[in-house]
């Protein structure tokens, strides 16, 4: 049968500007996120059928979860595209089957994941539309993945349309990074909200505006289509997201990471540079200040998690100057926290020592004594002793964390970070009340902010002429190591 020629010189003029370019994108998955009234879901059917009329040889198939569901959802999506582009005389509707065949012999098939033997007999399928996505489950999709195969004159994709119901979903996991891009080759991600939608009517957009004022949660989450949150959150959720929402097109002033000169077995500190680079494991949001007193809090690789982290203060303004990120060697995260915190005038230091004493002892083998001290009780002598770093139980663990939550909630202005606040979002309460990270997530920035905060007391909160830190002058405190 030959192929079908159709007049669509109007299609700019019938599709969101949003959406327009990715009707010629062929990545394998396309990933369209959003909130509600953003028109992803339209966009998906108008991709859906105008390759059904141009292309020949396509057998798509459109999901969701259920079956039930699909009639006035994704199948009535389809109908109407159908219909507005004056496409009717080309397609035979099956109602009842809900099955649409185009006059060059394509076919949409629209199957519930929850209808077994429907999906059984689907086959040799080229395309598939998963509408409302975040319903699967990752055993769903995994499976529909691998009926995408074999040979085809076509491209073959996977569309994805969902809301980003909560933060930690197998979505957020397989496709999409912090600021809406793709996390793997082949994929495209697209982010758009109600405001992108040149064809809402005024009235509904009216109704998403109130939520701004009446709820502004749900306006994060369903209107801006900001990620939400499952269960109860330690973090004020709603604070949360709106301060995500702030910052989502703002960028850290710098990224990157620092490079020095190793001799005698120190670092030479005339020689540490910072290196720009995009990938860099060092985000800086708030440059050094001359004369400014900064706070920098740790949190080492342990239980669970290999990432080790670092969370600069200005101790002025308390506000949240960079932070350090990555699954270091325990050798080369002291030497970077080393480079950071002589790099912010040289910081005082509190790094958690929970699971390993190293890196506090390293930085001191370095020359570098600007380190917290706590105090605590000797078990063996008795007596009061001082050491250097951090220590996480469970009289400190309950306070650094109050405090964090209280600042959080009342100043979130000062928080520039979205992946620390990212974490806030899976930060919640066991069956027991603890508060920790959601199963297969970590709190390992959240942990080094809280240290960081608690700190604050043992540095200048007062801007002061820029001095030489002359290390031979500080007294190590009596009654044992710093280390401890």
């Amino acid at each position: 049968m030959a192929r079908i020629t159709v007049d669509l010189t109007h299609l700019p003029e019938m599709t969101n500007p949003k959406f327009y370019p990715l009707f010629e994108n062929q990545d394998r998955y396309l990933v369209l996120v959003g909130g509600g009234g953003s028109g992803k879901s339209v966009f998906a059917a108008q991709k859906v059928v105008r390759r059904t009329i141009e292309e020949k040889g396509h057998r798509f198939l459109v999901v969701r979860k259920v079956a039930k569901t699909l009639r006035e959802s994704a199948f009535a999506e389809v109908r109407a595209i159908i219909s507005d582009w004056g496409l009717m005389k080309l397609f035979n509707i099956n109602k009842s089957d809900l099955h649409i065949t185009c006059k060059n012999g394509n076919e949409i098939l629209f199957a519930g994941l929850d209808d077994v033997e429907k999906l059984k007999s689907i086959f040799k399928v080229t395309n598939v539309w998963i509408e409302e996505a975040s319903e699967l489950e990752i055993s769903d999709y995994r499976q529909l993945d691998i009926r995408l195969r074999g040979q085809s004159k076509w491209y073959k994709q996977m569309i994805f349309s969902f809301n980003p119901i909560y933060k930690g979903h197998w979505l957020e996991g397989e496709f999409v990074n912090i600021d809406w891009t793709a996390k793997r080759d082949n994929c495209t991600v697209n982010h758009s909200t109600y405001k992108n939608n040149k064809f809402l009517d005024p009235a509904q957009t009216e109704v998403l505006e109130s939520f701004k004022e009446s709820d502004p949660y749900y306006y994060s989450v369903y209107c801006l289509g900001e990620w939400g949150v499952l269960g109860k959150t330690v973090f004020d959720a709603q604070v949360v997201t709106k301060r995500i929402s702030q910052l989502r097109d703002k960028k850290p002033l710098k990224q990157g990471f620092f490079i020095y000169k190793y001799e005698n077995e120190k670092i030479v500190d005339e020689s540490i540079q910072w290196v720009e680079d995009s990938g860099g494991y060092i985000k800086i949001f708030e440059d050094v200040q001359k004369g400014y007193p900064y706070v920098i809090g740790g949190d080492t690789a342990g239980e669970g998690s290999d990432n080790f982290t670092g969370q600069v203060l200005n101790n002025v303004t308390a506000i949240q100057a960079a932070v350090l990120k990555h699954q270091f060697d325990e050798d080369l995260y002291s030497k970077q926290m080393y480079c950071l915190g002589k790099y912010y005038n040289n910081a005082l230091e509190g790094i958690e020592t929970n699971y390993s004493t190293y890196p506090v002892k390293e930085l001191e083998r370095l020359g570098y004594n600007r380190q917290y001290t706590r105090e605590h009780v000797d078990t063996f002598t008795g007596a009061l002793k001082k050491s250097y770093g951090f220590r996480t139980d469970k009289l400190t663990r309950p306070l650094v964390l109050a405090n964090l939550v209280q600042l959080v909630r009342e100043h979130p202005g000062l928080f520039n970070d979205i992946e620390t606040l990212e974490e806030m979002l899976t930060f919640v309460r066991n069956e027991k009340g603890k508060p920790e990270a959601q199963s297969g997530k970590t709190d390992d920035l959240i942990i080094g902010l809280a240290i960081a905060h608690h700190i604050r007391t043992q540095q200048i909160f007062h801007i002061e002429a820029q001095v030489e830190d002359n290390d031979e002058d500080d007294e190590e405190p009596k009654g044992g190591t710093w280390y401890d």
